[in-house]
Formats: C-alpha cells, structure tokens, sequence
C-alpha cells in the first residue's frame, strides 16, 4: 500500500488533491481512499489530507502517520507543525514552493534523501499537489506506487 499524507492551509486544495489522487489511481484500476483531518474550517487553518493506493481492497480507516510520500502545500508549516513526522525510509517529500532546501532550513535534513525522491514545485496558478494529482498517464501512476 502506498499512503500519502498532505499538508496545506484551509482553501489551497489540499483535500481536492488527494481526491484527485485517490479518483486516478481508481481509473487506473487500483483501490484508494481519500479523507480530510482539519479543526478549526477556517480559511487559512492548517489542514491535513490523506491518501492511500493499493492492489487490493483498503480496510484501514485511521490517519496515515507513517507516509511513503510527503506533499507539503505551504512551506510556512515546515517549522509550525511536525510535517516530516512518520516519513517511512526512503519516502517522498514534494513541497510546492521555488526556495532551495537551504533557504527552507532543510538542507541537512534533505541530505537523509534519495535527490531522487526530494521534489521543490514552483508556485503556479493552480497548487502543486493539485497539478500532480491531475496526472492521468500510466507513466506518473507507477511512479506513485513506487
């Protein structure tokens, strides 16, 4: 099973990406499931989004607190809230912003990472996680089950 968990602020598409996730890995054949954690429904309150993909039927119903991939929405959370906690070895880390790791702080924690596997998304008019759920082809639906 492939879990992703998201992190954005309330009104940046955090809970539409993973649904986007979850609704292509279904049209490529795989069982998925997307759900929104948040507290205060406020614009701007942090929020938490999960998504998992799998081969076979998913029975799991809790938040997914050790991720294989990591998409963090909003850098102003890097240092707010433990986004990196549960990051399984070897995971994803996809953060939507064009600040180097360096400018981020976490250039010493990056260095624990395939570069294969770190990912900096350069703000656009549509958010990063969005853009990448988006992706239909074959092609992008491997990488994510990697």
């Amino acid at each position: 099973m492939f879990q992703i968990r998201i992190h954005g602020r309330g009104g940046q598409g955090v809970v539409t990406a993973a649904e986007l996730l979850s609704v292509a890995a279904f049209r490529e054949d795989r069982h998925s499931q997307a759900f929104p954690s948040f507290g205060s429904e406020r614009t701007g309150a942090p929020v938490v989004a999960f998504c998992r993909i799998d081969n076979r039927p998913i029975r799991l119903r809790e938040p997914i607190l050790a991720p294989d991939a990591l998409i963090i929405q909003d850098p102003t959370l890097l240092h707010q809230v433990d986004v990196f906690g549960g990051l399984q070895p070897g995971g994803y880390i996809l953060i939507n912003t064009a600040r180097t790791f360096a400018d981020l702080g976490l250039d010493e924690f990056a260095q624990k990472f395939s570069a294969a596997h770190l990912a900096r998304c350069r703000p656009r008019k549509s958010p990063c996680a969005t853009s990448v759920a988006r992706c239909r082809t074959p092609r992008c639906s491997a990488a994510l089950l990697r």
